[in-house]
């Protein structure tokens, strides 16, 4: 957290406020939270420069600039605060943009573990990933390609960035579910039509995400400060000892391959 339906809004709700604007002034209160340049000429090169789009690549925020990129990575609890001037200070916030307009955009981070990088090209932080899961690129076919033959589970390959950029966790048990398929089936495994239900189906558990404004079961808000409403509506996702909505067994969670994972034990719901 946040995954691509988290940073799909924060990147909506920030455009009409950041796009056209400039950068007045930065001030970074944890300097190892700037991946490149080193902090200092961070601090130095970044103002004045403008914001001529805001994009977003898997979980990555992307603020192409009149002369290079600012490229963001929220990680676990992170997430973009647009404030006023003289709004009251935020916890945990960790860099904070200044635009020439007197608002603010905060990077609040509670773990520390998210990242700026400001680079001539995006691709510099970026051109390791896979198509965006939301993206065209993402089709059938490509898909198919990446897991056939492959002896993996389709859960940790749903979860690697290289494959397709932006699934993560939540959307993935979510994925799974709704395609009817368990987390440690092998990808080599499945028929084509498993596999068309379950590309359809990381669609589907994504566009909803991103319809409900994202998943706030830690501590995601959007940049307006509110919670999204994913976290009400999940079908198997911190959903254990409940009963699945689709067969009425109760759900289970374990741990695999270092993740907690949700899924309906039923073999005639997901096998």
């Amino acid at each position: 957290m946040p995954e691509l339906p988290e940073v799909e809004t924060t990147v909506r709700d920030l455009r009409p406020h950041v796009e056209g604007r400039a950068f007045a002034a930065v001030h970074v209160e944890i300097p190892r939270m700037v991946h490149a340049p080193a902090p200092a000429e961070f601090v130095r090169a970044l103002p004045g420069r403008s914001i001529t789009m805001l994009q977003r690549h898997g979980k990555f925020i992307i603020f192409q600039l009149d002369h290079g990129a600012l490229v963001a990575h929220l990680m676990m609890g992170g997430g973009f605060l647009w404030k006023q001037p003289g709004d009251e200070p935020t916890t945990y916030t960790r860099l904070t943009f200044g635009l020439d307009d007197g608002t603010e955009l905060r990077f609040v981070n509670p773990r520390t573990l998210g990242g700026v990088w400001l680079v001539d090209e995006p691709g510099t932080v970026v051109g390791h990933l896979g198509p965006d899961a939301l993206d065209a690129a993402f089709t059938l076919a490509y898909f198919a390609g990446k897991l056939s033959g492959r002896s993996a589970p389709i859960k940790p390959l749903l979860l690697d960035q290289g494959l397709v950029a932006g699934v993560g966790n939540i959307y993935c048990d979510e994925a799974l579910w709704l395609a009817g398929l368990r987390p440690e089936r092998k990808a080599g495994s499945l028929t084509s039509e498993e596999v068309g239900r379950l590309h359809a189906a990381v669609l589907e558990a994504l566009q909803k995400g991103v319809r409900l404004r994202g998943t706030s079961f830690d501590t995601y808000v959007n940049p307006g400060g509110d919670k999204g409403e994913h976290q009400d509506q999940t079908n198997v996702f911190r959903r254990e000892g409940k009963p699945c909505p689709r067969c009425g067994a109760i759900v289970q969670k374990i741990w695999f391959r270092g993740r907690g994972t949700h899924f309906c034990p039923n073999p005639a719901c997901q096998a």
